[in-house]
């Protein structure tokens, strides 16, 4: 299946990633990384639930899990989305979570461009996903997002712009945290895993 063509199934897992075009940067300030995050809630937490994330300097990364149908055809009656439907095409259950997804690229990028004075498409389109076809791909998955930070020469436990330290804090957060510390049994597996990672075979 083409990652740009997925069809995004309702209690699903998915990767969500993308890039800046060019691999060019997608962040230059702190303020960039927290706006980034408040548009992905505003837009994004009305069809998914988060379970891991990490933005980088040219890229980001979400491990999400879809909504249920019944979830989201209410968010899709309350936005006036009609005949909403299971196939394929402009009013299947896909074309809402992908239509959330093009509000939220395009108000980062529009924002983006005013402050950097800059033109043009930010992000390649359209964004990339991966279906989690099992419990060991979500585990190693969600080991994988937060150790991006390492190629950057930076300790992936200090990083502020990862899921990582929020699912050790007990600090609010629309993190689904206690989920994802299950996926791992507990959180002391989870610090395990992520300080004994397994060989990891994932591209960007």
């Amino acid at each position: 299946m083409n990652i740009t063509n997925e069809i995004l199934q309702p209690d699903s897992f998915y990767h969500i990633y993308n890039r800046g075009i060019n691999s060019c940067k997608i962040f230059e300030s702190e303020e960039n990384y927290l706006f980034f995050l408040e548009k992905f809630s505003k837009y994004m937490n009305t069809v998914t639930e988060v379970y891991a994330y990490c933005l980088m300097p040219n890229h980001f990364h979400f491990l999400v899990k879809i909504k249920s149908k019944s979830e989201i055809k209410d968010f899709a009656k309350v936005q006036n989305f009609d005949k909403v439907n299971s196939s394929k095409g402009l009013h299947s259950l896909d074309s809402v979570i992908s239509k959330q997804m093009g509000k939220f690229i395009s108000s980062y990028s529009q924002a983006y461009n005013k402050v950097t004075n800059r033109h043009g498409a930010l992000m390649e389109s359209p964004f990339k996903r991966k279906r989690i076809d099992s419990e060991e791909y979500l585990k190693n998955l969600i080991v994988y997002i937060h150790l991006n930070p390492l190629s950057l020469g930076i300790n992936f436990k200090d990083y502020k712009f990862s899921s990582y330290k929020t699912l050790l804090s007990d600090a609010k957060t629309n993190l689904k945290r206690q989920k994802t510390i299950t996926v791992f049994d507990d959180i002391e597996n989870l610090i395990y895993c992520h300080n004994n990672p397994p060989r990891l075979d994932f591209e960007f």
